[in-house]
């Protein structure tokens, strides 16, 4: 249960990272398992997700009843996340956090942050084809470095009651086994290219799962240790001293509204940024490309990231959709398209068959699947507005497309990253962008306000800059 100092502006919940020794260890399953089984009990559960996501959040979401928020250091900033924390800190019962790829992987990785903010960790482990030398894993992990704490272990496909008392015996014994979570295709979260299954599309059948889920870690021994025991008060603090409200957004988007397409083609959003465009003033109507006859009466469209190669003919099909957003870009009204929304704005798109289809036609160029062959990693987007930090995450191409106005800066590598195009008040990419990391270029891509003139002389100059 939190407690809130209003004097010193402290707030202390229970908190938990979730971590692992590598990515496919069952953080998600594991994650999810034990905010449906705390959310059972009664408490009000709030679960992030480190690094940029949008699948897992979904799935994390549906477990515990809340929206869940990605937390990036390198994207949000320091201040960012320790703000996000304090307010979750401020109403709720317990905090998870599920972590990203390995523990130590990443720049910053899921070690950092948790020692940033003095969250206490709980690896969790695929055990399947190994004994006693998870606790040599186990203990390497948490003696790698000394600014963190790693309070336990949580076996994932443990086999037997057997095989769970071998990994117990081969622990540390500061680090005890909190729980054992059953190989069981019961729990087992569906998958496909991009990584899991959205929940929307699978929803009663991954309800079945949380719920068996929640019950196997019961059954492997977490009801068996007090909370107390391993769940303890963590202090958190606002980013900024003086307010219990945390920062204060200008309302740059007052008067505005924006649509956001939003339906299983189109489902990479980052709460955050929904959430921002909202505390900005923005009025936000959502509507579906697959279904809906044509978009909302707005001032500006959001077209995030998704999967429309799945949907490819329908997206096709829907000839009034397509003509609606056709003329709201004749209208020169202002566009943002994110990686599947960058694809549902060409002139074709190739599904996973090699099929062709027709899209939106608002900017040039063929959209195609890429196989097993891809883009993934942080990226800043180098835009006209400012600067805004980003990730990319796809496995397509577009090709015979318009000359970019400029590309992304990669995080560590000197290879210029994606490109980035716009064509009147359209701009596209394969970014997906973080909002929060520059409201004011979001904002000012939103309401348009570079000129005509203005956006000439920039894709000049940047095209000059980057070739």
């Amino acid at each position: 249960m939190m407690t809130v100092d209003t004097d010193k502006k402290i707030v202390t919940c229970p908190a938990l990272f979730l971590a692992a020794p590598a990515s496919g260890q069952g953080k998600t399953t594991v994650t999810s398992a034990l905010a449906r089984y705390f959310k059972n009990q009664g408490k009000k559960v709030r679960v992030f997700k480190t690094g940029p996501d949008y699948l897992d959040p979904q799935i994390l979401q549906q477990a515990s009843g809340h929206f869940v928020e990605s937390l990036d250091m390198w994207m949000a900033g320091d201040a960012w996340v320790r703000q996000k924390l304090f307010e979750a800190a401020q109403d709720s019962d317990l905090i998870l956090i599920e972590g990203v790829m390995g523990l130590f992987d990443g720049e910053p990785s899921s070690a950092d942050l948790a020692a940033k903010f003095g969250i206490p960790v709980a690896l969790v482990m695929d055990v399947k084809g190994m004994a006693q030398t998870v606790g040599a894993v186990a203990s390497g992990l948490a003696n790698y470095r000394d600014d963190f704490n790693v309070i336990g272990l949580i076996a994932n496909k443990c086999g037997s009651q057997r095989h769970a008392e071998l990994v117990k015996v081969g622990l540390p014994k500061n680090i005890p086994l909190l729980a054992t979570l059953a190989r069981d295709e019961d729990v087992a979260l569906p998958e496909r290219h991009l990584g899991l299954v959205q929940a929307s599309e699978v929803f009663d059948e991954l309800e079945l799962k949380l719920e068996a889920g929640a019950q196997k870690l019961a059954a492997g021994g977490l009801a068996n240790i007090p909370e107390q025991q391993w769940l303890k008060p963590v202090p958190f603090y606002p980013a900024e001293s003086g307010t219990l409200q945390g920062f204060e957004v200008e309302p740059l988007l007052q008067g505005l509204s924006i649509g956001i397409a939003q339906d299983t083609a189109f489902s990479f959003i980052y709460q955050s940024n929904v959430r921002l465009l909202q505390q900005m003033g923005a009025d936000i109507k959502t509507f579906s490309p697959l279904y809906d006859e044509k978009m909302p009466s707005v001032d500006a469209l959001w077209l995030p990231g998704g999967y429309p190669e799945l949907h490819a003919r329908l997206l096709s099909e829907n000839i009034n959709m397509r003509e609606s957003i056709q003329q709201f870009f004749l209208d020169n009204k202002p566009i943002l398209a994110e990686c599947g929304g960058l694809l549902y704005c060409l002139q074709t798109l190739s599904d996973l068959d090699e099929k062709e289809y027709p899209m939106l036609g608002i900017l040039d160029g063929q959209g195609s699947m890429s196989g097993k062959r891809g883009c993934q990693g942080m990226q800043t987007a180098q835009l006209p507005e400012g600067d805004v930090r980003a990730h990319a995450h796809h496995r397509s191409r577009c090709f015979d497309t318009p000359q970019p106005i400029a590309f992304g800066r990669r995080q560590k590598h000197p290879a210029p990253g994606e490109a980035i195009y716009r064509s009147r008040s359209l701009t596209a990419s394969y970014l997906h962008l973080f909002f929060p990391s520059n409201a004011q270029a979001v904002a000012s891509i939103f309401r348009n306000e570079l000129s005509a003139c203005t956006q000439l002389k920039t894709i000049n100059k940047e095209t000059s800059n980057v070739l």
